[in-house]
């Protein structure tokens, strides 16, 4: 391994991640609170809600608030003055999520006009933020065949919003007639309000036809009772509603673009809207790398690639995508190809993403693990604990969709 590129690719990682901290962004939009006379309430919802609930009370200093945190299991990182923390299920909902999202609900009852709700949201906040109007293990089913069919996060959302009390709009309703001041950290190609947490706070904009149309597209088995709430409209205008968005994948890409000119390279920037096949996008990153060896380059892209089920290895999109790179820079020199998750998680798994270079795939063969037969198994952890490949940074506080690049160098060895 090139222990100067792999140097090279982990301090892009820190600087991009360091730059998407939902901190000074949240601190920033809290300068902007109207007004207030009544009582503070403040929910936080997402894989980055214990940081951003953090620099909300930092924010607040000696204000009286009554807050809630509701985050993914291992992202509590100690007692935030004023907060009721929760941690819960995720990409799965689980009792956990419900119980936390009923706190949130009965502090968010009865209030007056005068009063404010500070909303924090993060991705991850559809399944960590829910109160199902169908039994939890109907939502765990349906939930599972979205995510194994490859739907992307829209159309996971859409469906989302129409089976909760709590998602598209509806935790507005229930805050009204309170006015509400929603902080929302991106984690959807192009922000889309609506769907970042499945829009709690903010108006939907798809349709029954859209939710519909979903199921007739990957076939999925639901229930009458499902198929009703389909049918059922969601809220098309939240008037007690000021949203501030905080964070995006642009914000990360213009990171990376930095570092990687600090250190000498070219930056050829392609995309912050990456939605491809997780494995087709590695193969075209090693494409591009192949045509462009003998110069200091690094290619960046961001976005949220898709995996379609098919195995029951153990991996996630960023660490499938860096596989699929690793066969088509094999015969490359001073190359590599790496993919994390902003958030930390890629998958159910403790990596962010991985990492592979022009030695990759002869190391696996070497040890007989066929770069193929992993991916058909979506098996893409096992093959990269076997070659240093795993890219491990624990939960980072934020949330951003993900970070993929190519390093080439022409001086290295």
């Amino acid at each position: 391994m090139n222990t100067t590129m792999r140097q090279d690719a982990q301090m892009i990682i820190d600087h991009a991640i360091a730059s998407a901290l939902p901190d000074q962004a949240v601190t920033k939009a809290l300068h902007s609170l109207p007004p207030i006379t009544g009582n503070i309430i403040i929910v936080a919802l997402g894989k980055a809600a214990w940081q951003m609930s953090k620099a909300a009370s930092d924010a607040l200093k000696d204000r009286q608030y009554h807050g809630i945190c509701i985050t993914k299991y291992g992202h509590i990182q100690g007692e935030i003055k004023g907060f009721d923390l929760f941690e819960a299920g995720h990409p799965l909902v689980d009792e956990n999520s419900i119980t936390a999202t009923k706190q949130a609900e009965l502090l968010v009852s009865d209030l007056k006009e005068k009063d404010l709700v500070i909303v924090l949201i993060s991705g991850g906040g559809s399944a960590l933020f829910e109160d199902p109007l169908i039994p939890l293990p109907d939502l765990q089913d349906i939930n599972r065949q979205l995510l194994a069919c490859g739907a992307d996060i829209t159309e996971i959302n859409t469906i989302r919003k129409r089976l909760s009390a709590v998602k598209g709009g509806r935790f507005a309703k229930q805050c009204a007639p309170a006015h509400v001041f929603a902080v929302i950290l991106s984690d959807i190609l192009n922000d889309p309000l609506d769907m970042i947490a499945s829009g709690p706070c903010y108006p939907d904009s798809s349709t029954c036809l859209d939710a519909l149309a979903v199921v007739e597209k990957y076939h999925l088995q639901i229930s009458d009772t499902i198929m009703d709430l389909l049918h059922k409209e969601t809220p098309k205008q939240c008037s007690n509603v000021e949203t501030h968005v905080s964070g995006s994948v642009r914000q990360l890409c213009s990171s990376a673009i930095e570092t990687a000119q600090s250190l000498g390279y070219q930056t050829m920037y392609l995309t912050s809207s990456l939605s491809i096949e997780a494995r087709h996008a590695g193969s075209f990153l090693a494409s591009i790398a192949s045509d462009h060896q003998n110069e200091n380059l690094a290619v960046i892209c961001g976005g949220e690639t898709v995996v379609h089920l098919k195995g029951n290895g153990k991996g996630g999109r960023n660490q499938e995508l860096a596989l699929s790179g690793a066969a088509g820079i094999a015969g490359c020199t001073s190359t590599c190809i790496f993919s994390i998750g902003s958030d930390g998680t890629d998958g159910p798994t403790d990596a962010a993403g991985g990492y592979v270079d022009q030695d990759t795939a002869s190391i696996l063969q070497k040890k007989g693990i066929r770069i193929s037969e992993i991916l058909e198994n979506n098996d893409a952890y096992t093959a990269l604990s076997q070659c240093d490949g795993l890219i491990i940074t624990g939960p980072t506080g934020t949330n951003v969709n993900d970070l993929s690049v190519v390093l080439i160098r022409k001086d290295t060895v």
